[in-house]
């Protein structure tokens, strides 16, 4: 955090980001049904893993209507027609594999999702505010947030994988909501100098930490490796920094050159964003130009979150000067938690990706890709990359590493011997 924008006067607060009390950046109930007009979208929409396995996803969409945005008035209409705009679109892109891509996305598709992507301010692809903030209900309504009692509203290629990633990601954000509704008092606190209400703020986000980190091991129980590698992957990928589309996306009927965006990403997140900004976690030049261009694939409001959280008084640099032993270790606790946190999401990805790449390599190399092992249907392009197009472990072990720089000097070497079991 950096120099302050608002006087103490001006208490800081989650109203005016979108950010709701309950379910932190999570969409509150999102519509599974748009205005009658549009019912071509979602016959299409709610079909998409049929429409695929019988090739016949494009031949769906070519004879689509070209219908207009206009009558989507609502911010939750909005929301779902840019979940099904974007599944829609990823079916089309990636129908055949990485072996026969297309370079124009049809004007009964592009022109729609151009619009309703620029009136949410998201780009025209599937991101995270998609795919788990906005593709969730209950089963029963008056049932419990947990897995057994959420499905998606719409789908991919994948089976119950698709629902069990989606879902456990999207309870990791619900893990998140104290954390989310503490910030502001962490950063209230720091303006006042209110030591104990800063230390008490600090330990409950590191409780939501290791919430989160517990949500997160669920996907052991809900996601199958080689199906996560082998199937739904594809369908997360974009058209910037993949060689299977190197020159990007034509927007039929929005601009004559190609664009590039980059597919789906934890990293599209604003958690471990806001995490970072209050902390004063600084990322190198590489890893942190990759985290900022994911800010793009947020909802406006939850980026302007993030970019004010750091522009508050620094908490590290309040913390040293208070020289408060309880503030002390909350903050340290806070910074071993997120480390913590970081090094289980390593090791996830090196589960559903990293051991899957080297499965599907040493098939090819015995001459056995097309013996119908799942992870060899996976394209060979992302091997060593995630889907929203970065080295994918070197980035995660680079920001993992620069999370450690945040300990206070004083008591480094006591904090870094509690996650000494995280290095790689």
């Amino acid at each position: 955090m950096a120099a302050a924008v608002t006087g103490p006067e001006d208490p800081f607060s989650l109203e005016s980001y979108y950010v709701s009390e309950e379910l932190g950046f999570i969409l509150p109930e999102p519509l599974d049904k748009l205005p009658l007009y549009y019912q071509p979208w979602m016959d299409i929409a709610l079909h998409v893993p049929e429409l695929i396995h019988s090739h016949e996803m494009r031949s769906r969409i070519h004879t689509m209507p070209l219908l207009s945005s206009r009558f989507l008035e609502r911010h939750r209409e909005l929301r779902l027609a840019h979940l099904v705009l974007s599944v829609m679109t990823q079916g089309y892109v990636w129908q055949e594999g990485e072996n026969n891509t297309v370079e124009m996305l049809p004007r009964n598709l592009a022109v729609p999702y151009w619009e309703v992507s620029q009136r949410l301010g998201l780009p025209p692809i599937l991101t995270h505010a998609d795919a788990v903030l906005a593709n969730w209900r209950k089963r029963d309504p008056e049932g419990p947030f947990d897995m057994e009692n959420l499905e998606l509203l719409v789908t991919l290629p994948g089976g119950d994988s698709v629902r069990g990633f989606f879902m456990v990601t999207l309870l990791v954000e619900l893990a998140a909501v104290p954390a989310l509704r503490s910030i502001p008092i962490v950063i209230n606190g720091v303006r006042c100098c209110d030591v104990e209400s800063v230390a008490k703020a600090l330990e409950d986000i590191s409780q939501s930490m290791e919430d989160m980190r517990d949500a997160l091991q669920l996907i052991n129980k809900h996601v199958e490796p080689s199906v996560f590698y082998g199937i739904l992957r594809i369908y997360l990928s974009g058209w910037k920094d993949n060689p299977c589309m190197p020159r990007g996306l034509v927007y039929e009927g929005v601009d004559t050159e190609p664009m590039q965006y980059s597919g789906g990403s934890a990293a599209q997140s604003s958690l471990l964003h806001c995490f970072d900004e209050l902390l004063g976690v600084k990322q190198e030049e590489k890893s942190g130009a990759f985290l900022t261009r994911m800010r793009n694939y947020m909802p406006p409001a939850h980026k302007r979150l993030i970019q004010d959280i750091s522009l508050q008084p620094s908490l590290r640099s309040f913390v040293q000067q208070q020289a408060d032993e309880r503030l002390s270790r909350a903050f340290q606790l806070c910074v071993t938690k997120l480390l913590l946190l970081r090094s289980y999401h390593i090791n996830v990805v090196s589960r559903f990706i990293t051991v899957p790449a080297a499965r599907a390599r040493h098939l090819r190399s015995q001459g056995r890709s097309s013996e119908g092992e799942t992870v060899s249907r996976a394209p060979t392009a992302l091997e060593e990359r995630g889907t929203g197009g970065s080295g994918i472990m070197c980035f995660l072990k680079t920001v993992r590493d620069q999370t450690r720089q945040v300990y206070l000097p004083e008591s480094s070497t006591d904090s870094q011997s509690q996650d000494n079991d995280m290095n790689a």
